[in-house]
């Protein structure tokens, strides 16, 4: 039976929650998309070349760069009004469900996250999933961010299992790409009509939502 390890932001909480924020200071909703895109793409773009950012570094200067293409300059109340309601995002409907399914089956959740651990326990305290994971783990306790192969085998020894052992459940592509790249299974979650990437090799388990998700799951890896 593997160990399950989660991504938080998307796959677990509700990003839309942010769209309220982003309306009152950009005039649309549509600007936090735009923003996360740009959060991933500086994301990616440091752990390829580093030096190390941390991820809040990170999601404030994706909200500039954000901010300069729409011809403004974001003064620091504005961003902490988008910012400060990164960790207070409400779970999706169906995650605890599915967790608590998952937990009955008698797997061993934990949760890795490109966030800071701080920010990942406020997090899922606030969405009131916390008790539900033995561990909540960061990738900046390795100062190198997912896809990166350093977060996934971290998990792996921090949670005492094989890296093979671990099967990392995930809304992003990328996420599921570098799981399966430093050796564990995936399990994609394709929220919003998110598809896997072709070009690396595909999880055996997806579905449309974390609830069909857990069920093949369970199906493939409860004993």
């Amino acid at each position: 039976m593997k160990v399950l390890v989660f991504d938080v932001n998307e796959t677990l909480l509700d990003l839309a929650a942010l769209d309220g924020p982003f309306e009152a200071v950009f005039g649309s909703a549509d600007v936090r998309r735009e923003w996360f895109q740009q959060f991933l793409q500086s994301m990616l773009v440091s752990t390829i070349t580093g030096p190390y950012v941390p991820f809040p570094r990170i999601a404030r200067a994706a909200l500039d760069t954000t901010a300069r293409r729409h011809g403004r300059t974001l003064g620091d109340a504005d961003a902490k009004s988008i910012l400060a309601r990164v960790r207070e995002l409400p779970p999706h409907p169906d995650a605890r469900p599915a967790l608590e399914r998952l937990r009955a089956a008698g797997f061993r959740l934990a949760t890795l996250t490109n966030s800071t651990a701080e920010v990942a326990e406020d997090q899922l305290k606030h969405a009131g999933i916390r008790e539900l994971f033995e561990r909540v783990l960061s990738a900046d306790e390795v100062q190198r961010l997912k896809p990166a192969s350093e977060p996934y085998h971290m998990a792996a020894k921090a949670l005492g299992v094989p890296v093979s052992e671990l099967r990392l459940i995930a809304a992003h592509a990328w996420d599921i790409a570098g799981a399966i790249r430093a050796g564990c299974a995936g399990a994609f979650v394709a929220r919003e009509g998110r598809v896997p990437d072709e070009l690396f090799t595909l999880p055996d388990v997806s579905g449309p939502d974390l609830s069909s998700v857990a069920d093949r799951v369970i199906a493939a890896d409860a004993t």
